[in-house]
């Protein structure tokens, strides 16, 4: 299987190690005549004997990794202790290709190292291995131990203990409580040979042929056969991520829905993107769910349907134009506004200075009118050459479309990428002083992140202030299956501060006129119940009108078997007050193997 894992720099010092473990006793066996896998793995996610040789532990070879940097092969001993916290396998890594065979009956001499996936800096937990190694076949053909069973019955339903306060929220130290977390359930088969049957998927397969199941088909399910990810402190332990051990040929294209029925097994890997993972060397059979994409109702005459749609670096070298485009006319049924984000500059990633997407943007709108849609008109606003993020050279923004048909723009001169648009009050309502503008785009909230797009609508006579956002992406943070307990969430700290800033502007419209209709939309890159959606609503000033769905339907993007929320339209209290509006989270993307973004569109249909 293709690996993205390219270098190993992740292996702990043994000074690492000693202060990972702090004030742990080490009581180990390790004067003894004999190790066994279970001395090496311990009671703990750091081994006691690490950095230490070990000489002749004893296993059968589970299974064995050809590809990518982490070639080497698990052993697992056949006959356990009695403990249920010490797995009774672990990876040898050898480097090159392993001359050793499933089945092989061997014995390994070598050094015990903790591996760190990604880095120590990434927070992830550590993979317990035997390195250096000098193998020794003592027969083959033996009977591979058998698979532990990973089920809804012995997978607990508390995610992860709290991390010790003392080691900066480290779980490492910690004993393991197999029975009481999941995390610690999952690290107490780490290496083993592990099985799961009858699983549904809850992430489609990617491109690196990998996908995530379920092993709890009951837990936060929504009827489309995802797992809804609703809060901090109910999470999803069920999920599970699975690979090939061997070839991807023939790894199930699965979406969202789908089932490996019969047996999945392989030995339990940890690894970078994603944690534990089952690397299978049989896989089930895929059986499809059928799942279909969504299509949202037409609005009526009166109604005014806008839309925010993040459609993932689109530059005019893409071939997904006519699929998106289709997606907006058939499946979004030609809202009469359209947020886009993600829109690319004229030259995609070259980073020759090239900041205008008009060609992208036109080639979008062709696109849509040869699917049958209206021809729409549209406003943005060029970025400062690599002052935006996103993808090196790409120049990402937000770009209203407008159908000018149904609704028409306010364009009020001043409005450039380093202008600050503003709010003042006119005949006794709000205005922009410029339309389209960007919000505070010096403040240090901004820097390498995309900057808020404010414009001025006016739909049956009365005006619309809409804002696009991009927040900041949730890079750096620590994953869910991290050793920091409960994890890190760094780039919360940016996002707090773009939110203070829209909820700011959003606020000083409402000054000017208290029942103005606004809205802002877009790639909000936090969930419903975060911290930033708190700041981005205020004291009122704004609600998601995603928590108009049930908890079930609330979400717009599926990572590592959470169906999640990212994408928003929140509304001002005009529009929830005042007007019949209905919400949709048009599933086209993210449950999709095939998909042409990594999120879902939203739209909000209302009478203003």
């Amino acid at each position: 299987m293709p690996s993205r894992r390219t270098a190993r720099t992740g292996a702990l010092t043994v000074a690492a190690v000693c202060s990972t473990l702090s004030a742990v006793v080490l009581t180990t066996p390790a004067h003894a005549d004999t190790v066994h896998i279970h001395d090496i793995q311990g009671t703990t996610r750091i081994s006691p004997l690490a950095g230490q040789k070990v000489t002749d532990v004893a296993g059968i070879v589970t299974g064995v990794r050809t590809y990518g940097s982490s070639k080497g092969f698990w052993i697992q001993d056949p006959t356990p202790d009695d403990n249920p916290a010490t797995s009774e396998g672990v990876f040898v890594f050898t480097s090159s290709t392993p001359k050793v065979a499933v089945g092989d009956s061997v014995t390994v001499t070598g050094t015990v190292s903790e591996y760190v996936p990604g880095g120590a800096s990434s927070g992830n937990q550590s993979l317990t291995e035997i390195t250096k190694p000098t193998v020794t076949v003592v027969s083959s053909g033996n009977a591979v131990p058998a698979a532990t069973v990973v089920d809804a019955r012995s997978v607990p339903d508390a995610y992860a203990p709290a991390g010790d306060t003392a080691a900066s929220g480290s779980i490492n130290a910690l004993p393991l409580e197999p029975a009481k977390y999941a995390l610690d359930y999952y690290e107490s088969l780490e290496g083993m040979n592990v099985q799961v049957s009858d699983a549904r998927v809850v992430t489609a397969t990617d491109p690196y042929s990998e996908l995530w199941v379920t092993v709890k088909p009951r837990e936060h399910a929504n009827e489309r056969g995802g797992s809804v990810y609703g809060s901090y402190t109910s999470q999803n332990t069920g999920r599970i991520q699975i690979q090939s051990l061997g070839s991807t040929a023939d790894f199930p294209v699965a979406n969202v829905g789908d089932e490996l029925t019969g047996d999945t097994t392989g030995p339990l890997d940890f690894n970078q993107f994603g944690g534990y993972t089952l690397v299978a060397g049989q896989l089930g059979t895929l059986e499809q769910g059928g799942l279909e994409r969504e299509t949202t109702k037409k609005q009526a005459r009166g109604e005014l349907a806008v839309a925010t749609y993040n459609v993932e670096n689109l530059d005019p070298g893409d071939a997904t134009f006519a699929a998106h485009a289709s997606a907006i006319v058939n499946n979004l049924r030609s809202p009469d506004i359209v947020s886009l984000e993600e829109i690319q500059d004229n030259n995609g990633a070259t980073d020759d200075g090239t900041v205008a997407a008009d060609q992208t943007v036109n080639k979008l709108i062709d696109a849509i009118v040869a699917a049958g849609g209206p021809r729409y008109d549209w406003r943005s606003i060029d970025p400062v050459n690599d002052q935006d993020g996103g993808e090196p050279g790409g120049n990402i923004r937000q770009v209203f479309l407008f159908n000018p048909e149904r609704v028409s723009f306010t364009d009020r001169a001043g409005g450039d990428s380093t202008t600050a648009v503003g709010v003042t009050r006119v005949h006794g309502k709000a205005q922009l002083t410029a339309s389209p503008g960007r919000i505070a785009p010096a403040d240090t909230a901004w820097k390498s992140s995309r900057k808020p797009l404010a414009g001025e609508f006016v739909f049956r006579g009365r005006t619309v202030f809409v804002i696009a956002n991009h927040l900041n992406s949730k890079g750096g943070d620590q994953g869910l299956t991290s050793q920091y307990q409960p994890p890190v969430r760094s780039s919360e700290t940016q996002r707090h501060a773009q939110a203070t800033l829209v909820n700011t502007f959003v606020d000083e419209i409402l000054k000017a006129q208290k029942n103005a209709d606004v809205i802002a939309l877009g790639d909000m890159n936090d969930f419903e119940f975060s911290d930033t959606v708190k700041i981005l609503e205020g004291d009122g000033e704004l609600w998601s009108a995603i928590k108009s769905l049930p908890k079930s339907e609330r979400y717009t993007y599926d990572y590592q078997g959470n169906s999640q929320v990212l994408d928003q339209i929140l509304v001002s209290p005009a529009i929830r007050r005042d007007c019949d509006f209905e919400y949709d989270s048009v599933h086209i993307n993210s449950e999709f193997h095939d998909q042409i973004s990594d999120h879902d569109p939203q739209v909000l249909r209302f009478r203003p």
